[in-house]
Formats: C-alpha cells, sequence, structure tokens
C-alpha cells in the first residue's frame, strides 16, 4: 500500500491524526406509502456541491462541517424533501418520501411470507440470460476491424480534508494548495487533489490475424522529484488499480482485484437480479442487481439493457456493498455509457471510476482516486493500414508524447479540465520547491526506502547498518551509492561491514556505465557494470527484495553456523527492450570458502583438493520476457505489479577450468516459468514451475542449493521447513502452488464474515537427484555432505522421493498479516527437522 501512498504521503502523514469538530449524518430513506427503501436516492447539501446517494437498501451517510446545513432529497416521482441538520455529533435522520403522481384509491392487498427468491422462472433472470447468450456478438472483437480515440484522465487526492487539518501549522506554506477544493462524487467529501495524469492515444484493433495496437499521442502527469518518486512506476501502479472497465468480461479489474461482472457467464449464481423499471416505451430495462453474499468480490448496481434484439448493455452503474471483503474501500463507484454504432450495436463511449480509500471506514482523511476515459471516433469494419500493426510491441508512445503544449491539450481534449484541475500541475511543482516539504520528503524516502539523499550521494539502505548471527556476530555495515544528481552515466556503489566475532572485514564496489543516457535503475536498462565483493552468504539463500544482513532476518530457527566466505570479481552486461525481453551476460571469478560449522572435505576427512576453498570461473547468459509487464522501481529494488502475464527465465552458466585459477568445467542449465491464475471467485493461484540440470562433476556448492528458511516468516518462493543445505541436486524440477481464497468461504459464515478474514494455502514440491558422480555415497572423488557434531549427515540428495510441503492459512488478519500452519511431508527422519511449524507474513493486500 506505501508504493502508491509515498507520493503524498509528505502531504497526508500527519493527517489521520486531525479531526475537526463535525457532523455525522446518517439514515434511510423510505417510500412514504409502502415503507420500502429506496436505493440511490440523490441527496444535496443546500448551498454546496456536497451530496451522494443512498445505497442499494437505501441508507446514506455523510459527514459535515460547520455550522447547522439544510439537506435535500430528491428522486424521480417523488416529491423533494429538506431537513434542518443542526451542528455537531452523530444524528440520524430517517426520510420518507411521498410519491407526486396522481394516485388511485387506495387498494390493500395482503400477501404471505415474503418468496424466497429463486432464478426458476424469475424474468429478470431470464433476461440476463439472453444478455450473457448475446454478449459475444455486442463485443468489438465481434467485428473485422475497429478504431478509435481514446482520452484518460487520472486523478488522486486527499479526501475529507478538514479546516482543522488545513490550517496546521505545517501547512502554513501550503496554503494556494487548498484554493483548489472540490466536492466529491462520492458521499459528499472535500478532495484536494495531488496527482493527476492526461493521455490521448489511437487504438486499433484486427480481427485475423487478431491484434491490438495503442500509439500514445499524449501524457501529460504530475511529476515529483526522481529522488523521491517513481513517476512512471506511481504511473503505471495507478493504472493497474483502475483499468479500462469491461463490462462483458467475466471478471473486472478493480483495485488489483478481480470483481465478477453482472453478465459474467456464471452471473445468475452468485447475483440476485430485479426488473425495477421499463423506458423509452419498453425498449429499455432497468435491472438492479445485489449480491448473494454481501462480503463477496461482486458489485452491486443497476444496468439498463436494450430489448432492440441486441440485449446490450446501454448503461450502468456498479458500486459495491458496504460489508465487501476489500481492504481500505471505504466506498466505489462506476459509470459505463454507451453509443450506438451505424449497425445499431452498442460500444463504450465513457467510463468512470471513483474510488475512496481510507483507513476507518467512517470518516477521517483518505485518499480518493477518479478515472475517466472517453471513447471518440469510433469506426468499425474499416480497415486500417497494415503498417498501422507492425512491430510485435502492442504499445507506442510518441517521442514527444510528453512535450505537448498546453495549447495541444486544450485543443485536443474531449471536454475542458474545471479551473480547479488545470492549476494541479502548476500547485505541485511550487510544492516541490518548498524547502519544508523536501525535507519532509527526505524523512518519508528514508523511512520507506533506507536512503538519505545527500544531493550526489545517498546513504543506505539503513535496516542493514546492523544485523548478527552466529558466525559474524554483531555486524555493523556502511554504504551508499552515487545519484543521477552527479552523473547519469557513471554510477558507483558500495559497502563496508565488519564481523565482530570472526573479527573480518568485508565489502562490496561497484562501477556501472549507462549506455543509454539513462538512470541505470529506470527501465529499459542497458548497462556495463564491474564489481568486486567479498562478503558471508548462507549457501542456497536466495533473497529478492531484501538484503540477507537485514536485521529483522538476523532471527532464525535452529543452528544457523554454516557460512560460506564468497570473494567475486564480476563484469556484468545488461540490456532490456521496450517490448520486456532483456537478456544479460555475465563473467564472474568465484572463490568460496567454508565459515562456521561448514568445512570442505574429501572422503578421507581432508581438506578437499588440498584446500580450504572452490575456485570457478563462470560465463553466464540469462534470457527474460515478461509480457506486459509493469512494476514500481523502488530505491534498490524492481517491485513486480503482479497480472495475470507469466514471465519466462532461462539462464546458462558454463565453468571454465583453467581460466583465470578456475577449477571446474560444468554446465548449469536453469529455466522457470511464473503465472497468476485467477479463478474469479474462487480468488487465484501464484504457480512457479522450475527445472534445471547441470552437466559435470562439481563439488556440493556447485550444485543447486534448494531454497530453505528458517526465519519465522512465512516466504512464497523457499521451502518454509527446510534447513539451510539440507538437500542439494545435479537436476530438479519443482512446483509451486499459493493460493488465496479471497474470503469465499468465511464470506458465508456468520460473524465470522464481519472480520474479513482470507483463506490461503499452498503446496510445493521438489523432484530431483544427483548423479553418481556427484554424490559422495557412490563416488569417493566426490566432496564429501556436511555432517553436524554428532556425525549425522545434515546435507541429502533427492533421490528416495520428493520433498513435498503444503500450509493452510488465514490472510488479511488486521488487514496486514497472514499466518501458515506449515507441514512438511517427507524426509522427515532428517536431522533437526520440524514437521510442523508456524510461519507468518506481513502484506498489504486491497
Amino acid at each position: 500500500m506505501y508504493k502508491f501512498m509515498l507520493g503524498f504521503l509528505a502531504v497526508a502523514m500527519f493527517s489521520f491524526s486531525s479531526f475537526a469538530q463535525q457532523t455525522v449524518l446518517s439514515g434511510t430513506v423510505t417510500d412514504a406509502k409502502t415503507k420500502e427503501t429506496l436505493p440511490y436516492v440523490s441527496f444535496l447539501i443546500s448551498g454546496s456541491t456536497k451530496g451522494g446517494r443512498t445505497d442499494l437498501d437505501g441508507k446514506y451517510k455523510i459527514v459535515l462541517e460547520g455550522s447547522s446545513a439544510e439537506i435535500k432529497f430528491s428522486y424521480i416521482g417523488y416529491k423533494t424533501q429538506a431537513r434542518t441538520v443542526k451542528a455537531g455529533g452523530s444524528q440520524t435522520i430517517n426520510i420518507q418520501l411521498e410519491s407526486e403522481s396522481t394516485q388511485m384509491d387506495e387498494v390493500v392487498i395482503r400477501a404471505g411470507k415474503k418468496p424466497k427468491y429463486t432464478n426458476k422462472e424469475n424474468p429478470a433472470v431470464e433476461l440476463i440470460r439472453k444478455v450473457i447468450a448475446n454478449k459475444g456478438r455486442n463485443r468489438m472483437e465481434n467485428y473485422d476491424y475497429v478504431s478509435y480515440s481514446k482520452y484518460e484522465h487520472m486523478q488522486f487526492s486527499l479526501s475529507n480534508v478538514s479546516d482543522k487539518f488545513k490550517n496546521r501549522k505545517v501547512f502554513k506554506n501550503y496554503q494556494f494548495l487548498f484554493q483548489n477544493q472540490d466536492s466529491a462524487k462520492i458521499g459528499g467529501k472535500t478532495l484536494l487533489p495531488v496527482f493527476q495524469q492526461e493521455k490521448l492515444s489511437d487504438n486499433y484493433f484486427r480481427k485475423d490475424p487478431e491484434k491490438m495496437k495503442t500509439i500514445v499521442r499524449a501524457d501529460k502527469q504530475v511529476n515529483f522529484d526522481e529522488r523521491f518518486i517513481d513517476n512512471k512506476g506511481l504511473s503505471t501502479y495507478f493504472e493497474r488499480m483502475y483499468q479500462d472497465m469491461d463490462i462483458y468480461d467475466n471478471n473486472i479489474s478493480v483495485v488489483s482485484n478481480q470483481l465478477l461482472s453482472p453478465i459474467a457467464d456464471g452471473a445468475p449464481a452468485f447475483y440476485k437480479f430485479f426488473i425495477t423499471d421499463t423506458l423509452v416505451n419498453k425498449q429499455l430495462i432497468e435491472l438492479s442487481f445485489t449480491p448473494r453474499a454481501k462480503t463477496d468480490l461482486l458489485f452491486e448496481g443497476k444496468i439498463y439493457i436494450t430489448m432492440d434484439g441486441n440485449y446490450a448493455v446501454q448503461n450502468a452503474f456498479l458500486t459495491v456493498n458496504k460489508d465487501i471483503n476489500l481492504n481500505f474501500v471505504r466506498a466505489l463507484e462506476a459509470k459505463l455509457e454507451f453509443a450506438q454504432n451505424p449497425d445499431k450495436r452498442y460500444h463504450l463511449s465513457k467510463s468512470n471510476l471513483i474510488v475512496d480509500f481510507g483507513i476507518s471506514k467512517n470518516g477521517g482523511t483518505g485518499f480518493t482516486g477518479e478515472r475517466t476515459v472517453t471513447f471518440n471516433d469510433y469506426l468499425v469494419n474499416q480497415p486500417s493500414p497494415d503498417t498501422v500493426f507492425n512491430g510485435a510491441s502492442q504499445l507506442i508512445v510518441a517521442a514527444d508524447a510528453d512535450q505537448k503544449s498546453d495549447l495541444y491539450w486544450a485543443n485536443n481534449r474531449p471536454e475542458a479540465l474545471s479551473a480547479a484541475d488545470t492549476k494541479i500541475y502548476g500547485n505541485l511543482d511550487t510544492l516541490q520547491s518548498i524547502p519544508s516539504f523536501r525535507r519532509t520528503m527526505d524523512v518519508v524516502t528514508l523511512f520507506f526506502a533506507g536512503y538519505k539523499d545527500f544531493g550526489p550521494f545517498e546513504m543506505g539502505p539503513v535496516n542493514t547498518f546492523y544485523s548478527f548471527n552466529e558466525v559474524e556476530g554483531f555486524r555493523l555495515r556502511l554504504g551508499g551509492r552515487t545519484t543521477p544528481a552527479l552523473s547519469k552515466r557513471y554510477y558507483f556503489e558500495t559497502y563496508g561491514a565488519y564481523g565482530f566475532t570472526d573479527q573480518k572485514w568485508k565489502y562490496f564496489l561497484s562501477g556501472t556505465y549507462s549506455l543509454n543516457n539513462k538512470s541505470i535503475y529506470a527501465f529499459p536498462q542497458n548497462y556495463l557494470r564491474a564489481s568486486v565483493q567479498r562478503d558471508t552468504k548462507i549457501p542456497g539463500q536466495e533473497l529478492q527484495f531484501v538484503q540477507e544482513d537485514n536485521f529483522l532476518l538476523s532471527f532464525k530457527r535452529g543452528e544457523n553456523n554454516m557460512r560460506l566466505y564468497n570473494d567475486f570479481y564480476r563484469l556484468d552486461y545488461v540490456h532490456e527492450f521496450e517490448n520486456h525481453f532483456s537478456y544479460s551476460l555475465g563473467l564472474r571469478k568465484w572463490k568460496q570458502s567454508p565459515a562456521g560449522s561448514l568445512y570442505f572435505s574429501d572422503a578421507e576427512h581432508a581438506k578437499f583438493g588440498g584446500l580450504n576453498q572452490i575456485n570457478t570461473s563462470e560465463v553466464t547468459l540469462q534470457l527474460r520476457y515478461a509480457p506486459h509487464e509493469k512494476f514500481y522501481q523502488g530505491k534498490v529494488y524492481r517491485t513486480p505489479i503482479v497480472d495475470k502475464y507469466p514471465v519466462f527465465n532461462l539462464r546458462y552458466t558454463a565453468g571454465i577450468k583453467g581460466l583465470a585459477g578456475g577449477e571446474y568445467s560444468y554446465h548449469n542449465f536453469m529455466g522457470s516459468i511464473d503465472k497468476r491464475l485467477y479463478l474469479s471467485q474462487l480468488g487465484y493461484t501464484d504457480m512457479t514451475l522450475e527445472g534445471a540440470y547441470i552437466v559435470g562433476q562439481v563439488p556440493f556448492p556447485l550444485l543447486s542449493i534448494h531454497r530453505a528458511n528458517q526465519t519465522y516468516a512465512y516466504q512464497l518462493n523457499t521451502y518454509n521447513l527446510m534447513n539451510f543445505l539440507e538437500f542439494v541436486s545435479d537436476h530438479y524440477a519443482s512446483i509451486n502452488l499459493d493460493h488465496n481464497f479471497n474470503g469465499f468461504f468465511f464470506n458465508k459464515v456468520p460473524l465470522l464474515n464481519k472480520l474479513k478474514l482470507r483463506e490461503v494455502m499452498s503446496f510445493k514440491a521438489l523432484y530431483g537427484g544427483l548423479r553418481n558422480e556427484n554424490n559422495p555415497a557412490k563416488n569417493d572423488a566426490a566432496m564429501q555432505f556436511v555432517r553436524n557434531p554428532d556425525g549425522l549427515q545434515i546435507t541429502n540428495s533427492l533421490n528416495n522421493e520428493p520433498y513435498m510441503e503444503g500450509s493452510v492459512g488465514v490472510g488479511n488478519i488486521f488487514k496486514i498479516l497472514r499466518v501458515d500452519m506449515v507441514k512438511r511431508f517427507t524426509y522427515l527422519d532428517n536431522p533437526m527437522v520440524s514437521e510442523w511449524g508456524i510461519r507468518a507474513r506481513v502484506k498489504f493486500d486491497f
């Protein structure tokens, strides 16, 4: 969650503790005659633009500030009604609206028990089934060619900003920001825009062979200082949360979750449908819908269906139930409008999505994001030139897209920006020039990213300054790196560390040259790096997004006194392409020496090869393809924004005997596929398939040492009940499945559904082995496996059976915590093995 909050935290870090005197007004709107609740009744505070609508149950809530006010309720077919609201406290005002149409003499009809909702012989369900049956002919893919222009407007704001918050001393230099307050479209909250982006593009679709092409003509956004914020990554993150909404898809992505469409193939099993009105001479049917389980990831609202034979959606209003199992989402509204083509079918002409986020659902400052997309110049079955579809990339960005003038935007926007929105770009530029704001951003960056900026040099990461382990004891480390303020071509990074138990210095130094005159951390990367390093490492421990000497990883279970001293001399070349294919070439001279209780020995328990070290020289080629990959680039690591697209990796490493002291010849082939599988209402599965094969006779530190975990944290990509250095292989295949049900079962359990918990489970299997030449039990010339002080062998091969473990757990505890009970199924007789374990993982999810 901090990834999208970081850019605004300098403004908002004081907001959650600030409250002004407020009036919290709530109630229910009903029909005065029938006493039935009235959904989507509009209400407005007189003399202002604050207002909103009731939900599907006729309930409303709004937070007011200041003196007493008047609130008006209006609904088509009913008389408008006004009430006076006194200032302060919480008030409940229930409204009964009277019909303004001419009434017949009263007819009293008494019915028995309300019939149970059923799909059988339900005209609303029969209608929605016709809509589902006709989805194919109402989609863009039904045409041979489609082209259109697209305008996107994204805005993120602080919401529900109070006068007390605005007048805090810390904001005395920022008052110009508050001149642009606007009324929110959800719940009547006041907004303060802090981010804005606009984009204009031309889009082309061809059915055979199928291809989609987007050419971005213009792109404009608020740009923060790159030392603090990855602007491109921030924009990408927002786009992931606010994707294009296609109601004809079975699932609609909203705030990184997938909600089942009300016209999905299986919608009647999850939604209740009601015909609530007929319009335009009965040629348009208003169909209301609500989830059967209010906490499930489903919409509620209304869709308007054409009765001209197309059974197409002409308009849609989508929202979510207040009890839905979404974190930090206080309210959500989406409006979809469709226009008619010359062939009498419909295409999406405009969409608007607003989501209000907050720590508390009952008030306080939060964030509101709004994305509006407008489609114009929509042409069907008019062939586009083949040259439009040339090239593998689906996205082309014009070279001058981010350099368009204000006049260009004024002439090309389909709708003019409001005066307040027009000032946002200038306001944020001015904000960043204020010294106090920059100091605040320094503190925020230090807290989240771990680096302190000093202009051309930044120091960090701070979470590695102090750590401890059984070999080094108390370890101190200090380091940093240069920034683009020094040079956009040359980058240097270094650290020094000292262990007070082993009394040894460790160090790292690298120099990098950017070949595309861009930051080496910016996509696409193209650089050459030379580095030297001496440090300790747990054999087989590979950490993706944290340093191994991270303080929090110092706490481990069991014995952890086996380490390697590694000396590296490396030369690496990395080249990424816009289509997200990349390759890297590396040369590495590597010396490994045992530390702690780790040792290298032969069958006679002498130093292996007469020396207590292993020297290798390697050449590595790595290929990676991640189609449509999006990520947020942090100070140290690139954090992927997980989506449905797979990621492919292939790596080949050759050890060359005789080159720069290399003692072994071998070939190591490794490949992996990562994929997220969305299963609609049953959640999603993250799957990893991996395999490797090593050709040649090598000592066990050069084999595949399988990733183990002896911390108390649940790690997705390691074996959580495997001990360090427990298994090695020269060939293996593995599968890793981690499934999140998104609360599908817990949502159906009374009382338990109030906690918004989510079920999780995982299964990991690893099958591998050792050929005789690398197995010391079959070859006396091979390096012996490690034994503990009692003489028990603690390093093993996987020749007998696969290693397997699984877990079941509960996620979303307090919205941030996942706890798993992990069980190990095989190799239970190995020394110091735990069959069961409890592991926890901290993760922010929506």
